[in-house]
């Protein structure tokens, strides 16, 4: 196994959180903030905090825990990217 999968998944995630607030912080501020959007905000938590809950579950490793959260965290920074 990789010793550096972990906290490169971290920073990824870590990187990828900060760009989505800001993206999102920015369109509140400009009220360009869609329902769609403030509604996904809410259920990509709740999905990627079951996610992970079962790979607690499990037994799985931490990276398998953390692994929703980046999916997630990377693709909105993807996504609200390319505006």
């Amino acid at each position: 196994m990789n010793p550096f999968a972990l906290p490169m998944m971290m920073a990824e995630l870590t990187a990828a959180s900060f760009e989505t607030v800001w993206h999102r912080t920015t369109l509140m501020m400009f009220g360009q903030c869609s329902v769609a959007e403030y509604e996904r905000m809410v259920s990509e938590k709740m999905h990627a905090s079951e996610a992970a809950t079962m790979a607690l579950m499990r037994g799985d490793s931490l990276e398998a825990m953390i692994k929703p959260y980046h999916k997630k965290a990377t693709a909105n920074a993807k996504r609200l990217r390319r505006g």
